[in-house]
């Protein structure tokens, strides 16, 4: 499929990673739907720029992903601006500790909402337009979803899901629509935040590359998958400087 002209939403996008999938598909040719929840002053100035230097259109959606009637909401929004829908990245995520004895039901139920049933409603919603348009799915995922991280119980456990809901999709929304995950490893540190498994110089040297990776790197992969990798789904591609090695 190719990226021109298409049209992509993106959850959680106005900052990051989200903001790097963004530049790297408008830079592809495609139009966006932007979503972001609280971060709107970095969404109007990127969506802003991704019109001036790509002349890509953008769409801007404020909203609570774990709102049970948001997710279709977002869809339709892209649906009445811009009549198509060619692709879907569930970006959206929450990186919050919560060591186990202090695990709380509402610690659980977020994770849960933001990982999994957010990603499940949004695809459950654009599946009639991503089957017209042969389009199709990204999930962002984490390394974490397959090497649990200590006092990360329940991030780890729903990117985990994540994972498994990849895998679930693929089957059910064959042959018309792929969907995919990336998994990344280090390519921003955690704002605020020391790695909960070792400074930082340690962690790069559990790292074959040894270095943090670039934002840019997730953004080709999930690139790729959308509209290059025509015949893989189901399909964790995990982009971590050989992390997962150690």
């Amino acid at each position: 499929m190719k990226a021109s002209e298409k049209v992509v939403l993106i959850t959680g996008a106005a900052r990051r990673v989200g903001a790097a999938i963004a530049r790297h598909l408008a830079a592809r040719g495609c139009h966006l739907v932007l979503h972001y929840r609280r971060s709107r002053t970095e969404a109007e100035a990127l969506a802003a720029a991704l019109r001036e230097q790509y002349g890509r259109e953008c769409l801007l959606v404020e909203g609570d992903l774990t709102d049970a009637s948001f997710p279709a909401e977002l869809i339709a929004a892209g649906l009445a601006h811009f009549g198509r829908l060619d692709g879907l990245v569930n970006n959206a995520s929450i990186y919050q500790a919560a060591p186990f004895a202090q695990i709380t039901l509402e610690d659980w139920q977020h994770m849960e909402a933001i990982h999994l049933r957010a990603p499940l409603f949004l695809t459950q919603a654009a599946v009639p337009h991503l089957r017209q348009s042969q389009g199709a799915v990204v999930n962002i995922g984490d390394i974490h979803g397959e090497i649990p991280l200590r006092s990360y119980l329940p991030y780890s456990v729903s990117k985990a899901g994540l994972l498994a809901l990849t895998r679930s999709l693929a089957k059910e929304l064959g042959p018309e629509i792929r969907v995919n995950s990336v998994s990344p490893g280090v390519v921003l540190w955690a704002e605020n935040q020391d790695p909960p498994d070792g400074d930082k110089q340690a962690l790069l040297e559990r790292n074959a590359l040894k270095r943090v990776g670039d934002p840019q790197d997730i953004a080709a992969a999930v690139a790729y998958l959308l509209f290059d990798a025509h015949y893989t789904t189901g399909h964790n591609l995990v982009v971590d400087g050989g992390r997962m090695l150690y």
